[in-house]
């Protein structure tokens, strides 16, 4: 599609400028906030801001507040998406300016996981106990089982199993079940769950839920269950688990609505403060997936969290050819 000369005007002057075509650069590996950017780039935050405030207005980047905390990312798709991409394509990726805010961006990655990963292996033993804080359990169990089905599944598929709830739930009426985390003391607990639950089809595995290395249309079950609040890239994870439901399968995403107990994110490191219908309906429809379903479970007090289910499915193959 042409784009006018006037667009490409607004979008060479926005990003026309050293700061501004930092940011891109840096937007375009994944969402960040505002504080982060202020590190990476060594700036102050009312001079990150107007930067972001200006890119924002010329409908090259996307705004949207978490809690006490403001991201922003590329805008997803569109002309604008399409001529940022063009720029970023010319830019030397071993530009020494770049190449330090790469450093720097690297440096906030290990620093977020080695965060996360010392609260995972503080709080292993109790997980189930933290969750069960926030959530009536059983009411949680009862809807997951709902929205899934009653099975048989030939292949289930749980990305981040924690401490393997989702398998012993769930795995009874699989064929075959495989479960992915990162952290090796969430695994052990999990084998301990699911043996003690005589699952002997069930696999764990260490994996990434960014990249799970796991073959496409696979799975006629996927589950990512309380998840994606802690990821840096919550719509690349959930792409990479719309990639694994095979025709005709379900992927099941369970978190929270949002919310404003930003404790959570000081103390258990939750990045994201829930999720809207919105945003994740979006995602499962740019993954591929239809028939876009949510339920909501309100807190059992107040001042509780709303869990949220959203299920979706991946059309059978002779849906696919029909269309």
């Amino acid at each position: 599609m042409a784009v006018s000369t006037g667009q490409i005007v607004d979008v060479l002057r926005a990003a026309g400028e050293p700061t501004r075509l930092r940011i891109l650069a840096l937007l375009a590996h994944e969402e960040l906030a505002v504080l982060e950017l202020c590190r990476i780039l060594d700036q102050s935050q009312p001079r990150v801001s107007r930067h972001l405030k200006l890119l924002a207005e010329a409908g090259l980047v996307e705004r949207f507040p978490d809690g006490a905390w403001v991201f922003y990312r590329i805008v997803a798709s569109g002309e604008a998406r399409r001529l940022v991409d063009q720029v970023l394509a010319v830019i030397d990726p071993a530009d020494p300016v770049l190449a330090r805010d790469a450093e720097r961006l690297h440096s906030v990655h290990g620093e977020r996981e080695a965060e996360a990963g010392a609260y995972f292996e503080r709080n292993a033993a109790r997980w189930d106990e933290i969750r069960s804080l926030y959530v009536a359990e059983e009411d949680v169990e009862r809807a997951i089982r709902q929205a899934a089905g009653p099975g048989p599944f030939r292949r289930l598929v749980d990305l981040g199993s924690g401490t393997g709830r989702m398998l012993t739930l769930l795995g009874p009426t699989a064929q075959q079940a495989v479960g992915l985390d990162l952290s090796q003391q969430m695994l052990n607990i999990a084998r301990s769950h699911v043996g003690r639950a005589g699952l002997d089809h069930c696999e764990l595995r260490h994996g990434d839920i960014f990249g799970t290395r796991l073959p496409g249309e696979s799975a006629d079950l996927v589950v990512v269950h309380q998840v994606l609040h802690y990821l840096n890239e919550p719509a690349a994870a959930l792409r990479e688990a719309a990639r694994l439901v095979e025709p005709g399968g379900r992927l099941l995403i369970i978190d929270f609505a949002p919310h404003t107990l930003e404790y959570l994110r000081e103390q258990h490191q939750h990045r994201r403060l829930g999720f809207s219908d919105a945003e994740i309906g979006r995602w499962l429809e740019e993954a591929g997936l239809s028939a876009v379903q949510t339920q909501a479970l309100p807190p059992a007090r107040d001042g509780g969290l709303t869990v949220k289910i959203w299920s979706a499915e991946r059309a059978p193959l002779q849906e696919r050819h029909a269309a």
